[in-house]
């Protein structure tokens, strides 16, 4: 009796993990590396290791400690993704530090946890970023919005000059993907269809050259778009 093909085994994700703390890079490899579906393929100590080591290993997600003694994980991720832009940065850090993730969020990163993060959120933010998803920590994330629309600014920030090739329509996703909302939620604001509301976020996101919709957020955070929804 003939057998049905079985499914072909998924490939491993390789995590590439950088940390001066050799206690720390140890059991961040003994827990990823106990997943079935994930390999920790390398690893470093300092940042010019990281650069040397990690495009010849080409992993799919680099786990970044932010505070380095020879550099910073921030500069490592930019300069990572530079050679490897499918690579899916995951910044882990003691420290929560609204200036370090706004900084981590405009060099690409895909995440951003803190270190008291449970070993099993660990393992799915991992899983996360693999997929081509973004994630950070909400609550921050809220808080720099608030921050970077905050009324304690001494004067208003110069226009973007990324904004002045923006149709009046692409302004008003970008206000709406700057409060949060979600595509469907942003369709029904402005009378489109999900799938065109997704079509252009994508050409906005070229536009303004970034990848992510949370990098979009924080420009439209620090320069609020006309509030123009109709289009």
């Amino acid at each position: 009796m003939t057998q049905p093909p079985s499914d072909p085994p998924k490939t491993p994700i390789r995590v590439f993990l950088l940390d001066d703390h050799e206690v720390v890079r140890r059991g961040l490899s003994d827990l990823l590396g106990a997943e079935d579906d994930i390999e920790v393929v390398g690893e470093a100590a300092t940042g010019e290791q990281a650069l040397v080591r990690g495009p010849a290993l080409r992993p799919d997600v680099a786990v970044l400690d932010v505070r380095l003694p020879d550099s910073d994980g921030i500069t490592v991720c930019r300069e990572l993704r530079s050679h490897m832009p499918d690579l899916a940065c995951l910044m882990l850090t003691s420290f929560d530090d609204e200036d370090a993730l706004l900084d981590a969020i405009m060099a690409g990163a895909a995440g951003y946890v803190l270190k008291q993060i449970k070993g099993s959120d660990l393992v799915t933010a991992v899983r996360t970023v693999a997929a081509g998803q973004s994630l950070l920590d909400p609550a921050t994330t809220a808080r720099l919005m608030r921050s970077l629309r905050g009324p304690d600014e001494p004067e208003p920030p110069a226009a973007d000059p990324r904004l002045t090739g923006l149709s009046d329509r692409e302004r008003a996703i970008l206000a709406l993907i700057g409060d949060g909302l979600t595509n469907r939620q942003i369709g029904k604001q402005l009378y489109l269809s999900e799938k065109t509301v997704k079509n252009q976020i994508s050409r906005l996101l070229a536009k303004l050259g970034v990848e992510r919709r949370i990098q979009a957020a924080v420009i439209a955070a620090q320069v609020p778009p006309r509030p123009d929804a109709s289009g």
